[in-house]
């Protein structure tokens, strides 16, 4: 089937439903701030127990990490997902779902093949471009401060 740009347009605008952002966007700001309010949570919690800042932080993010892919595990992340939208990409439970995402969705094709080749598929990229950005920045960086001296 050869098809025009116009007859794939027209195909792809019928097959979309569209978006009601002023529905959404309010919806995935609840859900995304919900999130994050659970974070302060936690990091307030773990400085009431006596952790200092730092601890406290890494005790946070390590938590977030936990519950985002136990929720993947079971199914409600995706769920969650679907009502929240962009506001559950929040960095670390988006990062985190994203990592375990495939890796439950491939675990019938056993470790090896299938958690371990897939559980980095979404996230692999992200990783990798990040650590090259950061050597690139780096790099510039190193530069200008031994220029500037």
């Amino acid at each position: 089937m050869n098809l025009s740009d116009r007859q794939y347009g027209e195909m792809a605008k019928a097959a979309s439903a569209p978006s009601k952002s002023w529905f959404d966007i309010p919806k995935a700001f609840l859900i995304g701030g919900l999130i994050c309010a659970a974070g302060q949570g936690l990091l307030e919690l773990f400085k009431a127990v006596g952790l200092e800042r730092d601890a406290a932080g890494s005790f946070t993010s390590v938590t977030l990490v936990l519950f985002s892919a136990l929720l993947t595990a079971v199914g409600l992340y995706p769920k969650v997902a679907k009502q929240g939208g962009a506001g559950t990409l929040v960095p670390i439970t988006g990062f985190a779902n994203a990592v375990v995402s495939p890796a439950i969705e491939f675990r019938t094709e056993g470790w090896v093949l299938g958690v371990g080749a897939k559980v980095f598929s979404i996230a692999g990229p992200v990783i990798l471009y990040g650590t090259a950005a950061s050597v690139v920045y780096g790099l510039i960086y190193w530069a200008v401060k031994t220029i500037a001296g």
